[in-house]
């Protein structure tokens, strides 16, 4: 029983977390557009967005990645029998590159902060699909364990981030048409 109470909050924090992961690039788009505009728009408009993204990633993404791995561990500690099966290894690399994602989110956020804008709003935008990709390989991964080809979820993922790539292209001509 133990197992599943730790599996339900497991998952209740993943959700928290994604819902950071997927919103805070998209206040990095909003801040570097921001720093385009003249004053006194620019001022207010940057102080809004950096208190958001400020409560947002102190507030609920941080936290959230730290219990998720907290519980995640404790599932493994509970079940060490997962440790000897093929996808589990594959999903502890995902989630190893997925908080490395989450740290060069950190570095970003720093910049911003402090007024260093490094990338585009484009380049932000693509950045901000990268949580994406993780969650849907993650999540078909455990899904489908190992009745899922690694050729077929390469594929899939494949047309996953070309669709994404074509979806960001298309809203950038059709933002250039404004």
């Amino acid at each position: 029983m133990t197992h599943l109470y730790l599996k339900a909050a497991h998952i209740i924090f993943i959700v928290t977390w994604f819902a950071g992961l997927f919103y805070m690039p998209r206040l990095f788009v909003y801040i570097v557009e921001a720093h385009g505009k003249s004053e006194p728009e620019k001022s207010i408009v940057l102080k809004q967005l950096k208190t958001m993204a400020s409560r947002l990633w102190f507030g609920i993404t941080w936290p959230s990645a730290v219990v998720t791995l907290c519980l995640g561990a404790s599932m493994v500690i509970n079940q060490p029998e997962w440790l000897s099966m093929g996808f589990m290894h594959i999903k502890l690399t995902l989630v190893f590159f997925l908080y490395l994602y989450h740290i060069s989110l950190h570095v970003i956020f720093r910049q911003l902060q402090n007024d260093v804008v490094k990338y585009t709003s484009t380049q932000m935008r693509i950045w901000n699909e990268v949580a994406t990709l993780f969650l849907i390989s993650i999540v078909f991964l455990i899904v489908l364990k190992n009745a899922l080809s690694m050729l077929w979820g390469l594929a899939g993922l494949l047309a996953v981030t070309i669709l994404i790539m074509i979806g960001i292209r298309t809203y950038k001509k059709f933002r250039k048409n404004d």
